[in-house]
């Protein structure tokens, strides 16, 4: 790198009122499928990521390039957006995106990252749409509603819970534990814990606490498999039983026992916490974008990116892709249609780099890529930098020209950064974070935290960015 400074458990019986509770749903649920699909299509788009892929920007930058589309040449090509505009979300029960207040710190007067994403949130955009050729002038313009989904990453791995038992979660997480931060202090606790000894709360919390710091210093370290998810963000839930537990190796488990227990509060988790997420909002996503920080894990090293490359094969379980038939959809089985996987943070590198980023993306991608083509999900890896920090420039070393960037520090400082050259061959990176490598041999590959830059905006125009309207175009493009 060269860097120059200018200065609960469900009982057996069912009520009849839960029946005609189900039945009621799914009634309002058909009715309003049908509402959609005849007179103002809705389009669910789920926007997830890892810790620090930049969801919160991602969505922000989004939603104001749709609203004043001065730079958004690829967008809809089949038809004409003549007005798009925010409406209240259709759930009440889910809070809004703070679209507003995330814009302002990332185009104000003292530019700065918005806080991030630690909870479900929604926003609606609404469309006005006149179709092009002789037929759309006959038809008139058509209203076409979006609805952006946004959730912490982490959750969405907690899906890969429901098919696993306590002991099958427990001898995976300790099989990684010795070899991550924080991993042996959580095994020195256990080691000295009695697992078939009467439960003690105490001891219980302390081990579960370990094993949540181990999560965060992880997560730090640039690793992607960090479950359970909401151990790193527990929100109003915090300390709960459903909470309190953490992987044990296998042995004797007697009833009233620290490890029956934690065995039960596991079931507990996935039933009342993974599952009321899948069935209330991720199973009614239609279009899917990934974001992932592929510069950062690079960055972090050969382990911490195989780790990326085997999360983003498990996530791809949970989004069931493929297009289901109208009937399917009408009775709540739909599928993901169509899944972006973006790699963020274009604008730390030179764009003479742009096509190598993408080319290692769809190569660390590619058995969950393969996965989704082959159930007939359409898929695109790309990418991109949903808010332009840096302009480019040349730099000069030894008496060679440097394709480099600049930006501001998020001490102030302005730099010029070149982070070293990505290969052209995605192999390079890949077959040796397969193998196992403990560091890089052709390089070091550097990263940089860059402030959001001070920008004027023009009427029209919504903030910076790199390929954001391509994205746009091949995640909702084709409704419009």
């Amino acid at each position: 790198m060269l860097m120059f400074s200018d200065g609960k458990q469900k009982g057996s019986g069912v009520g009849l009122s839960d029946i005609a509770d189900s039945i009621g749903r799914k009634v309002e649920e058909a009715g309003a499928a049908v509402s959609e699909a005849m007179f103002e299509p809705v389009i669910r788009l789920g926007v997830t990521g890892l810790s620090r892929s930049g969801k919160t920007v991602f969505i922000t930058s989004l939603v104001a390039n749709l609203l004043d589309r001065g730079r958004m040449p690829a967008l809809a090509h089949g038809g004409e957006i003549t007005a798009v505009f925010l409406q209240p979300q259709p759930d009440d029960t889910v809070p809004r995106f703070d679209y507003e207040n995330h814009l302002a710190a990332m185009t104000g007067p003292a530019p700065h990252w918005p806080e991030g994403t630690r909870a479900i949130s929604e926003l609606r955009l609404s469309f006005r749409v006149q179709p092009r050729g002789m037929l759309g002038a006959l038809r008139g313009p058509r209203t076409v509603h979006l609805d952006i989904v946004d959730y912490p990453g982490e959750w969405l791995l907690d899906l890969g819970l429901m098919e696993q038992s306590f002991a099958q979660w427990s001898e995976g997480a300790l099989s990684r534990l010795a070899a991550r931060p924080g991993g042996e202090a959580y095994l020195a606790l256990l080691a000295q814990t009695d697992t078939a000894a009467k439960l003690d709360e105490v001891q219980a919390s302390k081990l579960s606490a370990a094993f949540a710091a181990h999560l965060h210093q992880a997560r730090e370290a640039g690793y992607s498999d960090c479950t359970p998810g909401r151990f790193l963000l527990p929100g109003e839930m915090e300390g709960s039983p459903a909470l309190t537990f953490a992987p044990l190796p296998a042995g004797e488990a007697p009833r009233g026992s620290l490890a029956r227990e934690f065995e039960r509060r596991f079931e507990a988790y996935k039933a009342k916490v993974v599952k009321p997420f899948f069935r209330d909002h991720f199973a009614r996503i239609d279009r899917q974008i990934v974001l992932a920080d592929v510069l950062g894990a690079i960055h972090a090293g050969p382990a911490a990116l195989e780790d990326l490359r085997r999360t983003m094969a498990q996530v791809l379980h949970a989004f069931r892709p493929g297009r289901a038939g109208w009937l399917s959809a009408l009775l709540g089985g739909a599928r993901v249609e169509k899944i972006l996987f973006a790699a963020t943070k274009a604008d730390h590198l030179h764009h003479s780099q742009h096509a190598r980023l993408t080319a290692i993306t769809g190569a660390l991608l590619r058995e969950a890529k393969d996965r989704a083509d082959f159930a007939g999900a359409e898929t695109l890896a790309l990418s991109i930098a949903a808010l332009r920090t840096t302009t480019e420039e040349s730099i000069s070393k030894d008496g060679a020209a440097l394709d480099a960037v600049r930006g501001r520090l998020l001490d102030g400082r302005s730099v010029a950064l070149y982070p070293g050259d990505l290969p052209a061959d995605p192999a390079q990176l890949l077959a040796p974070a397969r193998k196992g490598a403990e560091r890089w041999l052709e390089g070091d590959y550097a990263i940089m935290s860059f402030a959001p830059a001070p920008v004027a905006l023009r009427p029209g125009e919504g903030p910076p960015h790199i390929r954001l309207d391509r994205a746009a175009e091949f995640l909702i493009g084709d409704k419009l």
